[in-house]
């Protein structure tokens, strides 16, 4: 998941200042990380300690109260309610991966990734954006093709990916359903040559850039299983130590490589 993580941070100073293109530099002072990473290692604590899901969201989201939820995660992160709130956001596939890493069948996938998206994002739409997500992880930690993922979200969920980016960057807003994101961040790293090159295209096209970096650089880690260590020395550097922790406990469990 440290893939997805680098996304968010490199993502984190595009969010409201959209470029359309791949040259740019990765890091700034201003680099940071945002709830993307706050929420996707509460998701990693879960499958390591089997905390709920919805208690994990609510203490990581309050330990961090600044790192730019939307609106209705945060009136529910902040509330005594724990029933969902029928959100079709990407909240739910930028948390996501994880899951996508931790289980070894497509059935266990697939349930997990409905049980951590329903919480909060019980809408279908948000449910299919994390499904899609950690399906798309699986596939590439699996060293499926990128035509057998391309063909197995296309036909599962009924995204369409056959557009380019080429198409979409010239149009394409910000835009923070699944729905509206979901496809273009797989899209990404289809066209994609490496770890970088994905993330890179999943920020040139603008809209939610850290959000769909990070469902980006998860899928990417998983296929190309190499991140630039510069990369992961730059994103270590912004992450507090509990995080860090987390982060290093799952990736020893799970044997992730990256």
């Amino acid at each position: 998941m440290i893939g997805a993580i680098c996304g968010d941070i490199i993502g984190s100073v595009f969010e409201w200042n959209n470029i359309k293109t791949e040259d740019f530099p990765l890091f700034s002072p201003k680099s940071t990380f945002t709830d993307d990473t706050v929420l996707t290692v509460a998701v990693a604590d879960c499958l390591l300690s089997g905390k709920d899901y919805a208690v994990a969201l609510k203490e990581y989201g309050r330990k961090y109260p600044s790192a730019g939820y939307g609106g209705m995660f945060y009136r529910w992160m902040f509330s005594e309610a724990a029933e969902p709130y029928n959100s079709y956001g990407n909240g739910s596939a930028m948390r996501v991966s994880p899951v996508g890493f931790a289980f070894n069948t497509m059935d266990q996938v697939l349930e997990e990734a409905k049980r951590c998206a329903e919480v909060t994002h019980n809408h279908p739409e948000g449910i299919k954006g994390a499904q899609a997500a950690a399906a798309a992880i699986y596939l590439a930690r699996q060293g499926e093709s990128k035509d057998k993922i391309k063909e197995y979200i296309s036909n599962k969920f009924g995204y369409n990916l056959n557009r380019t980016l080429a198409e979409i960057r010239p149009s394409y807003v910000f835009d923070v359903t699944c729905q509206g994101s979901v496809p273009e961040a797989i899209i990404s790293f289809l066209e994609s040559n490496n770890y970088e090159d994905a993330v890179r295209k999943a920020i040139s096209i603008g809209g939610d850039s850290d959000t769909i970096a990070c469902i980006t650089g998860g899928i990417a880690q998983a296929y190309y299983k190499k991140i630039p260590l510069e990369i992961i020395e730059r994103a270590r550097e912004v992450l507090d130590p509990d995080l860090l922790e987390i982060i290093d406990s799952f990736n020893a469990k799970y044997l992730v490589q990256y």
